[in-house]
């Protein structure tokens, strides 16, 4: 990354995008929709607006330079908290604090002051945000520390958008034998002894000139300038496959394949097919916008066709009682409008401030379903509710949930309103643009399927949660668990101390109420069926535990054995204080759209304000409109798809084929198991270079920074006991072309696919199977019986890996004008399991006509044992009859 004193400080803000950096695009050579938010902890302070333009404008020459005039910053927009009274700040559309690219924030335990980008570790991919502190921005004595605001934010964002990483690590530096640093005078060298002029040297400078060496070792050094040595070491662009040093021991060349900074922007980044040209010129300053986002206006768009009859609508609206009575905030404003081929409004924006408000709301849900679908009949009398509150549509929200697939015209109307869009879509038949209409709206989009023995709807109502950057006021999904037949339903929950207030078990049922209900407290305390309020419109029974709920290990017993149905349980809580940060997980995947171009990546980030919540087992489960259910164990080992171990952040490939929506839901759990378990442990990301001193011009001795203080993980690390969270990511869609692939080019058929793992997407497999056909459904039908390929020399490669796997054709003898061939893959482990067939890629062969012949019985395939297949001969092994002017028989020998 650009070599300037910077880098990265605290976690507060746990950013559930949709896989990357949220908004920004880039215009030209502008860049546009920057997010910058402020904290509500944050006091309010017009200085801090003005240190964040000087920042960014400061910022912007230093990128444009550092690009070769490609890159600027052009519009930026600072989001102030809600309780800021003090300016005339703009109203926000689709702006919220958990999109925010960069954050203001007060310091973390884990990286005090120091400027910090959240990356989770693929190279060229947008990371999460950066996060900056109050005093990092009005201090101008940490400039001294970490170097100018301006140069720390390019540095930031070379890892916030362009995915590459620090060239200086804190665990040793990489020395050439001997440098002598351009533009410095009287023959200062440097080398391996330390730092000298002529022939006195300096050896108590050494390990300050050591560390601003390794710092900038890996860009070219231009000159001084007039005041701090650190800083002003000029460098005037980032580093290039000239400047830049492949040797080094860093974490540019480790996750990037030592490949230089301007290698990953233009050919890996998200920009890299922009195809920018340098700017003729200088360019022009950034414009500011400052806004506010007022309290949450939100209005629930929900279909009563006919098709949402029986089942759905009673999942729809258990699943709207929990959003209205747990989830939306306290002082928000929610309203409840209904569509079929007419929309209708049930309950007007009415304001929360009590318990009474919350149990109106829902009374009010509706529970008949009747009628066609028009999808934007619902939307449009949406907004016109959302209008009753100020006059405007800007920055409210509309809840949508949908079975049906009416047209939706109306997409220009809900982009130009400014409202946020969620969309839910019930069922495999819900239209599919919806997810479209989600992202132009900056809304998210989910996909649940309509079982009812399945919590997917109720956690996607629990999930639409919404933040300005404080999360002890948010409600925390514990668990959720569900049965369809008779039995007993039962598990355990843990809480642990960072939670335990507003603690809610939900039970939902699907005809007659349960028999019995038995919940017990760690200290065995019973809560039985009497303890519940029941509802028989909504079929729910419902337990809020009074105060604060006991840390430990709850368990609950739901009996049901007289009728087959459906049986859920959804617990949920807040904060145990404003004091205490709790344990949170965010869920999604590195990409919403897969068409295979990148490998998909599930993510679960398990953090408590800024550090790693570590040793959890995270499991992930997958489940597609078609019902295919996939579950993978998300890991933290720094292996595979997981960058860096015990970091918080656990993740895991997903391999698929299988086209549709799916939706996320990953659950965490951790057990005390004992001492270094379920830690709060820090582990550090790329960190801003500590300045230990500078020079100022014409005086000496060199003046010192207070020294660091000694890092000690010991002292970021808390044991928060057994926990259990669940959460759900947005949905996304699968439209992957096939794996493998076949193609000819001129006398060569070229098989290629992506390297399965010996587990999943972990390891290496031991071998592959290789078949083909000319008949394809011979091959889908029966694998085995088709012709097979030896693959005894190809060596797997290891998981995500392109394999490649070729062959000459150079006489096909055919009495067709093309042959076609079909192929398939299958992989081995070391136990000898075999994996599911791949998909058929199909090789197409124009032919020139030769002699041939015909022959009634089946060929045999034999190949020449190669790394690389060069030929593959058919033989036949029986008496041919000559269909050529010829009269003499000629065998069946094609050689490709």
């Amino acid at each position: 990354s650009i070599t300037m004193a910077s880098e990265a400080v605290a976690v507060l803000l746990l950013v559930f995008l949709s896989g990357s950096t949220f908004g920004i695009k880039l215009e030209g050579n502008g860049y546009t929709d920057v997010l910058i938010a402020i904290n509500p902890v944050v006091p309010e302070n017009p200085l801090l607006i003005k240190r964040i333009k000087d920042m960014v404008s400061d910022a912007s020459s230093v990128l444009f330079t550092a690009t070769e005039g490609k890159f600027y910053f052009e519009e930026i927009t600072i989001l102030v908290p809600p309780n800021w009274s003090q300016g005339d700040y703009g109203r926000t559309k689709t702006e919220t604090y958990e999109k925010a690219n960069i954050v203001i924030n007060e310091e973390n335990r884990a990286y005090g002051d120091q400027p910090y980008t959240l990356q989770y570790g693929q190279c060229g991919s947008e990371s999460r945000y950066t996060h900056l502190t109050t005093k990092f921005m009005l201090d101008d004595e940490l400039i001294k520390l970490y170097g100018p605001r301006g140069k720390v934010l390019v540095h930031e964002w070379a890892h916030l958008r362009w995915g590459v990483y620090d060239e200086n690590d804190d665990g040793g530096f990489y020395m050439e034998p001997k440098i002598v640093i351009p533009g410095v005078k009287k023959g200062y060298t440097w080398n391996q002894k330390g730092f000298s002029y002529g022939d006195s040297r300096r050896t108590f400078l050494e390990p300050f000139f050591l560390r601003v060496y390794a710092v900038f070792l890996n860009c070219i050094i231009l000159s001084f300038d007039k005041l701090l040595f650190m800083y002003t070491l000029k460098v005037t662009r980032f580093c290039s496959k000239k400047t830049h040093n492949r040797e080094a021991p860093n974490a540019q060349n480790r996750m990037c394949d030592n490949r230089d900074v301007m290698d990953v922007i233009f050919t890996s980044s998200v920009d890299a097919k922009a195809n920018v040209q340098p700017l003729k010129g200088p360019h022009p300053a950034p414009r500011f916008t400052v806004m506010q986002r007022g309290q949450r206006v939100v209005c629930l768009v929900l279909d009563v066709s006919g098709s949402m009859h029986g089942s759905r609508i009673l999942q729809q609206q258990q699943a709207a009682s929990l959003f209205l009575t747990t989830i939306v905030e306290d002082n928000s404003y929610v309203g409840i409008v209904t569509f079929t081929n007419y929309a209708t409004t049930l309950k007007p924006l009415t304001v929360i401030h009590r318990e009474e408000s919350r149990t109106q709301l829902v009374n009010y849900l509706p529970v008949e379903a009747i009628g066609g679908t028009d999808i934007c009949k619902g939307l449009k009398k949406g907004f016109e509710e959302l209008c009753k509150d100020n006059g405007n549509t800007m920055g409210d929200e509309i809840i949508l949930l949908t079975d049906g697939e009416s047209e939706l015209d109306c997409v220009s109307e809900v982009k130009e309103s400014g409202a946020i869009v969620n969309t839910i879509a019930l069922g495999p038949s819900a239209n599919k643009e919806l997810k479209r209409m989600s992202e132009i709206s900056g809304g998210k989009y989910f996909y649940a399927s309509d079982n009812l023995d399945q919590t997917e709807l109720v956690n996607v109502f629990a999930s639409l949660t919404t933040t300005n950057g404080d999360f002890t006021h948010q409600t925390i999904l514990l668990d959720s668990s569900g049965m369809k037949r008779k039995g007993i339903l039962n598990g355990t929950v843990s809480v642990d101390h960072t939670v335990g207030n507003k603690t809610t078990f939900l039970v939902l049922h699907e005809s007659q109420s349960p028999e019995d209900i038995e919940i017990k407290s760690p200290s065995g305390q019973i809560y039985d069926f009497i303890d519940f309020q029941p509802s028989s419109i909504s079929k729910t029974h419902s337990l809020v535990i009074q105060g604060t709920a006991e840390t430990g290990d709850w368990t609950y017993t739901i009996k049901n054995t007289l009728s087959d149905q459906s049986i859920t349980i959804t617990i949920t809580s807040r904060a145990v204080s404003e004091a205490i940060p709790p344990v949170t997980v965010k869920a999604y995947m590195s990409q919403q759209s897969i068409d295979g171009s990148k490998p998909m990546l599930v993510y679960a980030e398990v953090n408590q304000k800024g550090v790693p919540v570590i040793l959890a087992d995270v499991m992930a489960t997958l489940e597609s409109d078609a019902g295919d259910q996939y579950q993978l164990e998300l890991l933290d080992n720094g292996a595979g798809a997981d960058a860096f171990r015990n970091d918080g952040i656990y993740s895991r490939f997903f391999t698929t084929s299988k086209k549709g929506r799916y939706n996320l839901k990953v659950k965490v759990q951790r057990k005390d198991k004992g001492k270094n378990n379920g830690q709060v442990r820090l582990k550090r990301h790329s960190v801003a270079p500590y300045v230990p001193g500078y020079v100022i011009k014409g005086k000496s001795p060199i003046v010192m920074n207070p020294p660091k203080p000694p890092f000690s993980e010991d002292d970021l690390q808390d044991d928060v006991g057994s926990f259990t969270r669940t959460a759900i990511g947005e949905s996304f869609s699968v439209s992957l072309p096939p794996d493998l692939n076949a193609e000819i080019e001129e006398d060569k058929v070229m098989l290629t696919w992506t390297a399965p793992g010996e587990d999943m997407d972990q390891g290496t497999a031991d071998s592959y199977e290789i078949r083909v056909s000319m008949d394809l459904e011979a091959l889908r039908g029966n694998f085995s019986g088709a012709h097979l390929m030896n693959t005894s020399d190809i060596q797997p490669l290891e998981a995500g890996s392109t394999e490649e796997y070729s062959f000459l054709s150079s006489y096909i003898i055919n009495a067709e004008p093309e042959t076609v061939m079909f192929f398939a893959v299958r992989s081995r482990d070391k136990d000898s399991l075999m994996s599911d067939m791949s998909n058929v890629a199909k090789a197409t062969k124009m032919l020139r006509f030769v002699p041939f012949v015909q022959t009634t019985s089946t060929s045999t395939i034999s190949q020449y044992p190669s790394p690389n297949l060069k030929r593959i001969v058919f033989t036949e092994t029986t008496e041919s009859r000559i269909c050529h002017p010829s009269s003499k028989t000629q065998p069946l020998v094609p050689s490709w």
